[in-house]
């Protein structure tokens, strides 16, 4: 008996991703008409010949916007900032009052967030920066990995993804580091990296050289993180980042498998029946990692409010930040100084060391002072 005509799907290999995460499979309709939605004959489309090829809407390439209003909004905070504290200039005077500014801007500060309910510093510290390298790195990172992305799934589901990873990010810093200041966007970019791997993993039918593609990205990513057990970067907040987007990926970054695709835009069906729009290992990691994220988020919320500190229950977790060496220490432990003032300088002597440094300052609040302290003794 003959099989009765059913359109080809014809594979196309789309190479859309940067960072080595390898080529994507999208497939694309070879001389047929979608269903359930043929277009109407009408008297002016009736001898128009339709295009041998349709690219499928759930593989659609969306327009990046999104991405690059978040790395001007980044910039022009930062402008804002060193415009306001004359910088650099008044290089001296500057570093104090940046360190002022940044508070009073939303810089991530435990204190004010336990003790005056100020959580939402734990959202505004993603678009604050310390310093221009600082901007430009994780600006230019936002942009490699970001529009890419956008590009894929779409500016809601990249919004929310960056936005929840950023949080995540603050949040695990703020559980570990509770004497500095912090900010910067490098926990939401984090996050986007972590998005990209899960994305590989729940998708993985639908790419070309897969292991090429994993183990450029997982490389890419440990070194990353390398990075951050340098003294002055904050790798929890790369941490949470990271681990925030990686279960996030596997919420928002699912794709439908292609035996549904291709029976929802043709008239193509297996013997075995219709096929369902998600395998199954993809419902499951949607269900656990969406489990997983909201748990933690709650668990960490909570235990930021009482005041938790967690390198009270964990020794060691200080390594994964900073690993000492003879060229530098990891301290982290609160430093005091002295102060003595005359007129408009005012000199600090660390309590342990008797470093000390004398600044031009016009009426530096508590937390300057602190600010300055800490980058002298430390």
């Amino acid at each position: 008996m003959a099989e009765a005509h059913r359109p080809e799907i014809e594979i196309k290999v789309n190479s859309r991703r940067g960072l080595g995460s390898g080529n994507i499979i999208h497939p694309v309709e070879l001389n047929s008409s979608p269903t359930p939605w043929p277009p109407a004959p009408t008297a002016g489309n009736q001898n128009q010949t339709p295009s041998p090829f349709r690219e499928i809407k759930h593989f659609k390439k969306w327009f990046p916007w999104l991405i690059p209003s978040f790395v001007i909004a980044d910039t022009v905070l930062f402008i804002i900032t060193m415009y306001v504290n004359n910088c650099p200039k008044n290089t001296v005077s500057c570093i104090a009052t940046f360190l002022g500014r940044l508070e009073k801007m939303g810089a991530l500060d435990v204190g004010k967030v336990v003790d005056d309910h100020q959580g939402w510093r734990l959202i505004t510290c993603i678009w604050l920066h310390g310093g221009l390298f600082h901007l430009l790195a994780n600006m230019l990172s936002l942009l490699v990995i970001g529009i890419r992305l956008e590009q894929e799934f779409g500016f809601i589901r990249i919004g929310l993804l960056y936005v929840i990873s950023g949080f995540g990010g603050s949040l695990l810093s703020a559980l570990f580091l509770q004497s500095s200041i912090s900010v910067g966007a490098s926990g939401a970019v984090f996050g986007l990296l972590g998005g990209m791997l899960s994305e590989l993993i729940t998708n993985w039918t639908i790419y070309a050289n897969k292991m090429a593609a994993l183990l450029t990205l997982v490389i890419i990513i440990v070194i990353n993180l390398a990075v951050g057990i340098l003294p002055h970067v904050d790798n929890f907040a790369h941490l949470g980042g990271f681990s925030s987007g990686f279960l996030l990926g596997f919420v928002f970054l699912m794709r439908p498998q292609f035996g549904w695709v291709s029976q929802r835009y043709t008239r193509s069906y297996s013997r075995a029946g219709p096929k369902p729009k998600y395998k199954t290992y993809q419902l499951v990691l949607w269900f656990l990692s969406l489990i997983l994220v909201v748990a933690g988020m709650i668990a960490g919320i909570v235990s930021l409010l009482r005041g938790v500190n967690l390198n009270d229950h964990c020794s060691w977790c200080h390594y994964m930040s900073c690993v000492p060496t003879s060229r530098w220490s990891c301290d982290t432990n609160p430093v005091s100084c002295m102060s003595e003032q005359t007129g408009s300088q005012y000199t600090l002597t660390c309590s342990d060391s008797g470093k000390n440094h004398t600044y031009l300052l016009n009426n530096p609040n508590s937390s300057q002072i602190r600010g300055l302290c800490s980058q002298l003794c430390r």
